[in-house]
Formats: C-alpha cells, sequence, structure tokens
C-alpha cells in the first residue's frame, strides 16, 4: 500500500454563477520515502492538489487515503490532528513570526503536542541543528537572511517529525545561490531521515533535483516520469531552460 493514495480527484469551485474545474480526476500513488515534484503552471491545480495532499482541503469527488486512513471522511478537528502529526508544510513566503526568535518560532508546532516544555524546546534545539542553524536560535527573523528565515521554516515544518514534507515553491523568494542550498538541504532531510519530499514548483530545474516529476495541466496529470539522476545541488542553473 502506497503511503497516498488519490483516486479520480476532482475539486470543483463556485466563482459566482461559474463552475471552475480545478481538478478534473487526478490518480496518484506516492510511496513512503519518495522525493518528488507536482509540477505546472498557473491555474494547472497544483495548488489545489497540494491543498488536498496535505488535507487543507478537500476533494469535491474521489477519494483520497493517507496511511490506509480514508480523508475526505474525517471531520476539521481530525484534519488538524492528521496535519498535525503527519505533515510539515513549509512555503515561499517563510510565515515566520517577526516577534519572536527562530527557536520560539520551530516550538509553535508542538503547543498541540503535549509534550512540556523542557521535552519542546529539546526537539525544537534538534531541528534547529538538522537545518545548520544552532548558532542562530535567539535571532529574531529580521536577523536572519532569506536562507536562513527558509531553514527556520524547515525546522518549525520537521519539529513533530512529520512523515510528509510538503514545500510550495520553497526557493522562489531566494536568489539562486541560497536556492540552491535550500535544495541541497531537502535532498539531505531526504536521504539522511527518510522523509517523503514532496515539491511543488513551476520552475523545471528545481524539479530536476527529485527523483519523480509529476506534470499538471488543467486539472489532470499530463505526465509521470521518473528521474534516475537528480541534479545534485551547487549544480549551476542553465542559462535557457529545455
Amino acid at each position: 500500500m502506497a503511503l497516498i493514495e488519490l483516486r479520480s480527484l476532482t475539486k470543483v469551485f463556485q466563482m459566482g454563477e461559474n463552475e471552475v474545474h480545478a481538478l478534473a480526476g487526478v490518480s496518484l500513488d506516492i510511496e513512503n520515502g519518495e522525493m518528488l515534484a507536482i509540477m505546472g503552471p498557473s491555474g494547472s491545480g497544483k495548488s489545489t492538489l497540494m491543498s488536498i495532499i496535505g488535507c487543507l482541503d478537500v476533494p469535491t469527488d474521489g477519494s483520497y487515503s493517507l496511511d490506509g486512513q480514508t480523508v475526505e471522511k474525517l471531520k476539521d478537528s481530525q484534519l488538524a490532528q492528521v496535519r498535525n502529526q503527519k505533515i510539515g508544510f513549509v512555503f515561499q513566503q517563510f510565515n515566520l513570526l517577526s516577534r519572536t526568535s527562530a527557536l520560539e518560532n520551530v516550538l509553535l508546532p508542538l503547543g498541540y503536542s503535549g509534550l512540556g516544555a523542557r521535552a519542546s524546546r529539546e526537539k525544537a534545539l534538534k531541528a534547529l541543528e538538522m537545518v545548520g542553524l544552532t548558532d542562530r536560535v535567539r535571532h529574531h527573523p529580521a536577523e536572519l537572511s532569506g536562507g536562513q528565515q527558509q531553514r527556520v521554516a524547515i525546522a518549525r515544518a520537521l519539529v513533530n517529525e512529520p512523515a510528509i514534507l510538503i514545500a510550495d515553491e520553497p526557493t522562489g523568494a531566494l536568489d539562486s545561490k541560497t536556492g540552491e542550498e535550500i535544495m541541497g538541504l531537502f535532498q539531505r532531510l531526504h536521504s539522511d531521515f527518510g522523509q517523503t519530499v514532496i515539491l511543488v514548483t513551476h520552475d523545471p530545474f528545481v524539479a530536476r533535483h527529485t527523483r519523480r516529476i509529476v506534470r499538471l495541466s488543467d486539472g489532470l496529470i499530463t505526465s509521470d516520469t521518473a528521474n534516475p539522476n537528480p541534479i545534485a545541488a551547487g549544480t549551476p542553473r542553465p542559462e535557457l531552460e529545455m
């Protein structure tokens, strides 16, 4: 059984008198420990698909099984529990609280874990160590570079040790050198800790850092291809994408 099983997913949004079919019948399996990219232009449905995989939304029709659990039948409180325990999110704009330190930002998801203050602090410090920020735990976001802020966001996503890490355009707000450093971090998390990593991106160069590339267009999967030789982090970006 795959970790994620999607079958004939549709998602319809009502926009005034019009219906928008964001997903038009998506079926996809993702195995535990995979690192893959979901690609597509604006309006292709990739963000909607990410929201459903991340239990931020539910499909209009079709089925979604996560680790053997039927997601679309869960109540809102159960969905929130799944998000907190099994899924970590990394967003393009970091979404850090500006008036709190790196450590305090990483501690936020642990507020619902039931852990004591000491155990929570130890877990947060370990997550910051994993992303190479042990010397920045007391710094506020304004005192950190863009790459360091994204590392804090990744540590926050990792602190509950989720099975799945979903990153939405994780290098979109970074310069190319810093973006490569972040891609190297995702690759290391995948190889060293067995994270299932799903990158949602419009950028073919970012996608080629993964072993599998799923392309969407008009709410449908148009291709699902293996990439046996992912780009290593630090590889110069070509001037022209093919």
